[in-house]
């Protein structure tokens, strides 16, 4: 398995990981409709050096799973530059053998290496599993999050 920044071509299979709305359940990218907003939001992503998109990958191209990580500059905390990571998914038919540790992982390792202070993430409040995830691997839920839909 390696890790690397998503192409165009990988666009089906995170679509499926990440607009079906039962996890649990795997969806062919075949299947999947990759319209225009799609593709522009993943031209717009990889155009932008502060974003990456990152796939696992099993090594022959079939994406396994995927993040979206965020480097967002700010006066807070002194001026550091800080990680978001969102849109976190493993294949259905995958979890449970740790690579979503790996992703994770893998995500916190190249934001240390840009020289981030911080690495932040939210997760939906019905999301136990995922919450018991994050806690394993270090992260503390110390803020209440809040968002408005534009």
């Amino acid at each position: 398995m390696i890790f690397r920044l998503a192409t165009r071509r990988d666009l089906p299979a995170m679509v499926a990981l990440l607009s079906n709305p039962d996890e649990d359940v795997l969806v062919d990218p075949l299947t999947v409709e990759v319209g225009e907003a799609y593709l522009r939001a993943f031209e717009a992503v990889d155009a932008d050096p502060r974003n990456e998109l990152l796939v696992l990958d099993e090594g022959d191209g079939t994406v396994l799973g995927c993040l979206q990580l965020t480097y967002i500059p700010g006066l807070g905390r002194r001026g550091i530059e800080r990680a978001l990571i969102e849109a976190v998914r493993v294949r259905a038919d995958r979890r449970g053998a740790g690579l979503g540790r790996a992703l994770l992982t893998e995500a916190i390792a190249r934001a240390r290496t840009r020289g981030c202070g911080l690495v932040q993430l939210t997760s939906g409040k019905r999301r136990t599993d995922a919450h018991r995830f994050y806690d394993a691997l270090g992260f503390v839920a110390s803020h209440e999050g809040f968002k408005l839909p534009l």
